[in-house]
């Protein structure tokens, strides 16, 4: 893993001198630019060639989302992490500069407690430097996945599937779910990002996809026809066997720092000795890893999305590395591994 270098834009001279302060304070990270619009990180881009930036997406003249396009759309892309209110509009924004190719999106601390925002901006290090590590230069921009076609003859055979992503999941799903047809395998997700954009990702999967979306809800049956995600930072899911099996949302500290946690999912799953497929998508951190082992372990069928291709490639490889995959697939292969595992013969 190599250092992070970062160019931090943000028309705000406050904001830039509160986020450059919080990165030179995170290990293996070294602010090396500040930028105020758009064309002055034009020319810090060329002279100091960072390998991370961070970019404010309300700025004057070129906005952040116009600016995040032309860097995308360039013959060099870097890692992005776009930094956004958490309103409406703001999520909104979110889901567009993941579609544009932005790492991850992080919330502005503007109204937190001195508590909320240590916690909050604390993130930021790990996120800047595991975006710097990225494979945003070699990952091909997914100009939007054809939708399903109807797949009348898809019948899933009661094996459920069970996904876990972070950075780079919107994205990934995305590709996913727009080969899920309507009558698609009961899926599970638990998916690592800021609830307000995961909520908004969940509204448009639901009308954007053939197949249903829906947050976690407790209680809810896995039956075929729909997805559900997990993203309540504040409960687990777990699986409880049964005919169908449901979802249950539980209170509990978090499982190795994760909450939601994948691991935790994937083992109550494991130990369900219900028929399965599981997979880690890209993603920061190790969450899954040991929980897919248990669902190997089990019997179940386990995947991670190519190290090499992978927008964050730290978890799919931890799982690798725990001997809990039995398949490394690049995600264009994901889904059609996904269904023909689910399929009835």
């Amino acid at each position: 893993m190599h250092d992070a270098r970062v160019l931090v834009v943000d028309d705000s001279a406050a904001m830039r001198a509160l986020f450059c302060d919080v990165l030179e304070q995170s290990k293996n990270v070294r602010v090396v630019g500040t930028a105020a619009n758009a064309a002055e990180a034009r020319e810090q881009i060329a002279q100091i060639m960072p390998n991370v930036i961070t970019l404010d997406v309300e700025m004057p003249g070129m906005s952040g989302i116009e600016f995040l396009e032309e860097i995308m759309s360039g013959g060099s892309p870097l890692p992005v992490v776009m930094l956004s209110s958490l309103t409406q509009s703001g999520t909104d924004t979110s889901l567009k500069a993941f579609e544009l190719g932005a790492v991850e999106c992080f919330p502005k601390p503007l109204k937190a407690t001195p508590e909320q925002f240590a916690k909050t901006v604390g993130k930021l290090g790990k996120i800047v430097l595991a975006a710097a590590n990225s494979n945003v230069r070699d990952k091909p921009r997914n100009k939007g996945a054809k939708a399903a076609s109807a797949a009348e003859d898809f019948a899933c055979n009661g094996t459920i599937a069970a996904f876990s992503t972070s950075m780079g999941g919107v994205d990934a799903l995305s590709e996913v779910l727009a080969h899920y047809p309507a009558n698609c395998p009961a899926t599970v997700i638990v998916l690592q990002t800021e609830p307000a954009v995961a909520q908004a990702f969940i509204a448009r999967a639901d009308k954007d996809f053939a197949c249903s979306v829906k947050a976690v809800a407790d209680g809810a049956a896995l039956v075929p026809g729909t997805v559900h995600i997990a993203c309540d930072p504040g409960k687990h899911v777990i699986v409880e066997p049964g005919q169908p099996a449901v979802l249950r949302l539980v209170e509990r500290d978090p499982v190795e720092g994760f909450r939601p946690s994948a691991t935790l999912l994937f083992g109550t799953i494991g130990r369900s000795r219900i028929p399965a497929i599981g997979a880690v998508l890209t993603g920061m951190g190790e969450d899954g890893a040991k929980g897919l082992k248990l669902l190997r372990d089990a019997g179940c069928k386990t995947l991670a999305q190519d190290r090499n291709t992978a927008t964050v490639p730290q978890a799919p490889a931890a799982a690798i590395e725990a001997g809990a995959v039995d398949c490394e697939l690049k995600l264009e292969d994901l889904a059609a591994a996904v269904l023909s595992a689910c399929k009835a013969n």
